[in-house]
């Protein structure tokens, strides 16, 4: 899982450039970069800089849905997916608000 020590934030220390990621987009308001996991062929992270929790995103999507898309379209022609996840039971790594698009092959059915 994650760092969830309080008070930090990988995804702050990211766009911050703190640390490192591979970033292929970024304006005045959203970062997108690769996920370090691998899961499938295409896995980015379209992350807003503010600060904001999973809920507070996904009330008003706004802009980070439009690059969400628009990464999507770019880099997963074929198909791609967009989710997130909400607490621990599924899985949710970084408090810090962000949106998967992931692609890159046939992703089958739901779990």
């Amino acid at each position: 899982m994650g760092d969830l020590r309080v008070g930090y934030c990988n995804f702050c220390d990211i766009i911050a450039r703190r640390a490192e990621a591979d970033v292929l987009y970024e304006d005045d308001e959203v970062m997108v970069f690769r996920n370090r996991l691998h899961w499938v062929p295409m896995m980015l992270l379209v992350v807003p800089k503010r600060h904001l929790t999973q809920a507070d995103l996904w009330r008003d999507m706004g802009h980070v849905g439009e690059v969400a898309v628009r990464m999507g379209q770019q880099h997963c022609p074929n198909g791609f997916r967009l989710l997130s996840n909400f607490g621990l039971d599924a899985m949710q790594s970084q408090e810090h608000a962000h949106v998967h698009v992931i692609g890159g092959t046939f992703l089958g059915e739901y779990a």
